[in-house]
């Protein structure tokens, strides 16, 4: 029996969704503040790279990204939609890139979750927390690559071990389609 195409995309976003809130939620628990502070280093921001698979990936884990901001203590208000909307820019321009490899690995669109992340996150701790000191434009820079910086740890290293195990591996097929 061939599974419909609507249900098994909505199955991917909410699996995908689940393992983001439920991997940052454990992070958060094990590890207090390496999912929330400037430099950031979600180890969940992996997953991202699985939207140079699926395009179910990018409303799984936008969804993923507001439901974690919104029951996070320390998330602002604002976060909630500007995180939201860096993660959905993000997927979605990886989305557009994953043809674009290196060894059938897309380094390229990994490095879209920093930008996005980078400037929107960024902008949003230099209005809310600045960077004492320092000129707003600065502030802005080190605000933003900072959070930069964690994004590509986490998406040069985690992100791209999870892509060579699906492309080694051929579990694309297996897993996406």
């Amino acid at each position: 029996m061939k599974m419909d195409k609507k249900l098994l995309f909505i199955s991917q976003a909410a699996i995908i969704a689940a393992l983001y809130v439920a991997l940052t939620y454990a992070q958060n628990l094990l590890l207090p503040g390496t999912t929330s502070m400037a430099v950031q280093f979600r180890a969940s921001e992996a997953l991202t790279l699985l939207a140079c698979f699926t395009p179910a990936a990018i409303p799984g884990l936008t969804l993923g990204t507001l439901i974690f901001n919104i029951s996070n203590v320390q998330a602002l208000p604002l976060d909630w939609a500007m995180g939201t909307a860096a993660t959905l820019l993000a997927t979605l321009s990886m989305w557009a890139l994953r043809k674009v490899t290196f060894k059938k690995i897309p380094l390229l669109a990994a490095l879209m979750p920093a930008v996005f992340n980078g400037i929107i996150v960024g902008l949003e701790l230099q209005i809310f927390i600045p960077y004492e000191g320092t000129a707003p434009f600065v502030g802005f820079l080190i605000n933003g690559g900072l959070v930069a910086l964690g994004e590509i740890g986490v998406c040069y290293t985690l992100g791209v071990l999870l892509c060579v195990a699906i492309v080694r591996r051929n579990m694309k097929k297996l897993l996406f389609e």
